[in-house]
Protein backbone atom coordinates (compact mmCIF):
# COMPACT_ATOMS: atom_id res chain seq x y z
CA UNK A 1 0.00 0.00 0.00
CA UNK A 2 3.02 2.20 0.29
CA UNK A 3 1.88 4.32 3.21
CA UNK A 4 2.76 7.96 3.22
CA UNK A 5 3.19 10.21 6.21
CA UNK A 6 -0.06 10.55 8.14
CA UNK A 7 -1.59 7.37 6.70
CA UNK A 8 -2.68 4.65 9.06
CA UNK A 9 -3.18 1.01 8.16
CA UNK A 10 -6.70 0.85 6.74
CA UNK A 11 -9.16 -1.56 8.31
CA UNK A 12 -11.44 -3.33 5.86
CA UNK A 13 -14.55 -5.48 5.84
CA UNK A 14 -14.98 -7.51 2.66
CA UNK A 15 -18.06 -9.05 1.08
CA UNK A 16 -18.59 -11.42 -1.80
CA UNK A 17 -21.85 -10.57 -3.56
CA UNK A 18 -23.22 -13.75 -5.09
CA UNK A 19 -26.27 -15.98 -5.19
CA UNK A 20 -24.13 -19.06 -5.85
CA UNK A 21 -20.87 -18.75 -3.89
CA UNK A 22 -20.30 -20.56 -0.61
CA UNK A 23 -17.33 -20.43 1.76
CA UNK A 24 -15.94 -23.47 -0.09
CA UNK A 25 -16.32 -21.94 -3.57
CA UNK A 26 -15.59 -18.26 -2.84
CA UNK A 27 -12.26 -18.02 -4.66
CA UNK A 28 -12.71 -14.31 -5.46
CA UNK A 29 -13.28 -13.50 -1.79
CA UNK A 30 -10.17 -15.42 -0.75
CA UNK A 31 -8.10 -13.61 -3.38
CA UNK A 32 -9.56 -10.28 -2.25
CA UNK A 33 -8.55 -10.83 1.36
CA UNK A 34 -5.10 -12.10 0.39
CA UNK A 35 -4.39 -9.14 -1.93
CA UNK A 36 -5.66 -6.54 0.53
CA UNK A 37 -3.50 -8.02 3.28
CA UNK A 38 -0.47 -8.06 0.98
CA UNK A 39 -1.20 -4.41 0.15
CA UNK A 40 -1.00 -3.50 3.84
CA UNK A 41 -4.66 -3.41 4.87
CA UNK A 42 -6.06 -5.20 7.90
CA UNK A 43 -9.06 -7.31 6.90
CA UNK A 44 -11.37 -7.58 9.91
CA UNK A 45 -13.93 -10.00 8.50
CA UNK A 46 -15.51 -11.36 5.33
CA UNK A 47 -19.07 -12.26 4.48
CA UNK A 48 -21.05 -13.62 1.56
CA UNK A 49 -24.21 -11.71 0.65
CA UNK A 50 -26.89 -12.60 -1.90
CA UNK A 51 -27.07 -10.41 -4.99
CA UNK A 52 -29.84 -8.34 -3.44
CA UNK A 53 -29.29 -4.56 -3.50
CA UNK A 54 -31.17 -3.90 -0.24
CA UNK A 55 -29.15 -6.53 1.66
CA UNK A 56 -25.90 -5.14 0.24
CA UNK A 57 -26.85 -1.57 1.21
CA UNK A 58 -27.84 -2.68 4.71
CA UNK A 59 -24.54 -4.54 5.20
CA UNK A 60 -22.44 -1.57 4.08
CA UNK A 61 -24.43 0.89 6.20
CA UNK A 62 -24.05 -1.39 9.23
CA UNK A 63 -20.25 -1.46 8.92
CA UNK A 64 -20.02 2.33 8.82
CA UNK A 65 -22.76 3.02 11.37
CA UNK A 66 -20.88 0.85 13.87
CA UNK A 67 -17.56 2.45 12.84
CA UNK A 68 -16.31 -1.10 12.41
CA UNK A 69 -13.89 -0.40 9.55
CA UNK A 70 -12.41 2.34 7.40
CA UNK A 71 -13.47 0.65 4.17
CA UNK A 72 -15.78 -1.92 2.66
CA UNK A 73 -14.55 -3.77 -0.44
CA UNK A 74 -16.82 -6.08 -2.38
CA UNK A 75 -16.30 -8.61 -5.11
CA UNK A 76 -19.00 -9.79 -7.49
CA UNK A 77 -22.23 -8.47 -8.91
CA UNK A 78 -20.66 -5.70 -11.02
CA UNK A 79 -21.52 -7.13 -14.43
CA UNK A 80 -24.63 -6.81 -16.58
CA UNK A 81 -26.48 -10.07 -15.96
CA UNK A 82 -30.04 -9.69 -14.67
CA UNK A 83 -28.93 -10.59 -11.10
CA UNK A 84 -25.88 -8.28 -10.98
CA UNK A 85 -26.97 -5.53 -8.59
CA UNK A 86 -23.87 -4.39 -6.71
CA UNK A 87 -23.56 -1.19 -8.73
CA UNK A 88 -27.20 -0.29 -8.10
CA UNK A 89 -26.86 -1.15 -4.42
CA UNK A 90 -23.85 1.08 -3.89
CA UNK A 91 -24.64 3.89 -6.30
CA UNK A 92 -27.30 5.32 -4.00
CA UNK A 93 -25.05 5.10 -0.93
CA UNK A 94 -22.05 6.91 -2.36
CA UNK A 95 -21.74 10.51 -1.20
CA UNK A 96 -18.74 11.20 -3.40
CA UNK A 97 -17.92 8.94 -6.33
CA UNK A 98 -14.37 8.22 -7.37
CA UNK A 99 -14.91 7.93 -11.11
CA UNK A 100 -11.21 7.44 -11.69
CA UNK A 101 -11.33 4.13 -9.82
CA UNK A 102 -13.64 2.47 -12.34
CA UNK A 103 -11.94 4.19 -15.25
CA UNK A 104 -8.49 3.01 -14.16
CA UNK A 105 -9.73 -0.50 -13.50
CA UNK A 106 -11.36 -0.77 -16.94
CA UNK A 107 -8.26 0.70 -18.62
CA UNK A 108 -6.04 -1.93 -17.02
CA UNK A 109 -8.60 -4.66 -17.70
CA UNK A 110 -8.59 -3.71 -21.37
CA UNK A 111 -4.93 -4.72 -21.55
CA UNK A 112 -5.79 -8.10 -20.00
CA UNK A 113 -9.09 -9.02 -21.65
CA UNK A 114 -9.70 -6.51 -24.42
CA UNK A 115 -13.04 -4.88 -25.19
CA UNK A 116 -14.94 -7.06 -22.69
CA UNK A 117 -13.48 -4.73 -20.04
CA UNK A 118 -16.29 -2.26 -20.77
CA UNK A 119 -18.77 -4.73 -19.22
CA UNK A 120 -17.39 -4.07 -15.75
CA UNK A 121 -19.21 -1.62 -13.51
CA UNK A 122 -16.47 -1.45 -10.89
CA UNK A 123 -17.14 1.57 -8.70
CA UNK A 124 -15.76 3.35 -5.63
CA UNK A 125 -16.58 6.31 -3.45
CA UNK A 126 -17.22 7.51 0.06
CA UNK A 127 -20.05 6.61 2.41
CA UNK A 128 -20.62 7.75 6.01
CA UNK A 129 -16.97 8.77 6.40
CA UNK A 130 -15.62 5.52 4.93
CA UNK A 131 -14.44 4.21 1.59
CA UNK A 132 -16.42 1.73 -0.52
CA UNK A 133 -15.03 -0.13 -3.54
CA UNK A 134 -16.70 -2.77 -5.68
CA UNK A 135 -14.70 -5.12 -7.87
CA UNK A 136 -15.84 -7.89 -10.22
CA UNK A 137 -16.03 -11.48 -9.00
CA UNK A 138 -13.31 -12.94 -11.21
CA UNK A 139 -10.20 -13.77 -9.15
CA UNK A 140 -8.00 -12.29 -11.91
CA UNK A 141 -10.03 -9.07 -11.88
CA UNK A 142 -9.83 -8.88 -8.09
CA UNK A 143 -6.06 -9.33 -8.17
CA UNK A 144 -5.69 -6.67 -10.88
CA UNK A 145 -7.99 -4.23 -9.10
CA UNK A 146 -6.30 -4.52 -5.72
CA UNK A 147 -2.70 -4.75 -6.89
CA UNK A 148 -2.87 -1.96 -9.46
CA UNK A 149 -5.62 0.43 -8.32
CA UNK A 150 -7.03 -0.04 -4.83
CA UNK A 151 -3.94 -1.24 -2.96
CA UNK A 152 -1.77 1.73 -3.92
CA UNK A 153 -4.50 4.26 -3.05
CA UNK A 154 -6.62 2.88 -0.19
CA UNK A 155 -4.43 4.20 2.65
CA UNK A 156 -4.51 7.68 1.16
CA UNK A 157 -8.27 7.54 0.54
CA UNK A 158 -8.84 6.52 4.16
CA UNK A 159 -6.54 9.26 5.44
CA UNK A 160 -8.47 11.85 3.44
CA UNK A 161 -11.87 10.66 4.69
CA UNK A 162 -10.60 10.90 8.28
CA UNK A 163 -9.79 14.62 7.88
CA UNK A 164 -13.02 16.24 8.99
Amino acid sequence: MGQHEGEATPTVVTFTISDTRTEATDVGGAVLRECLTQAGARVLRHGILPDDPERVRDAVRAVFSAREADAVVTTGGTGITPRDGTFEALEGLLEKTLDGFGEAFRRLSWDAIGPRAILSRAVAGTCQGGVVAALPGSPDAVRLGVEKVLGPTLGHMVALTRRR
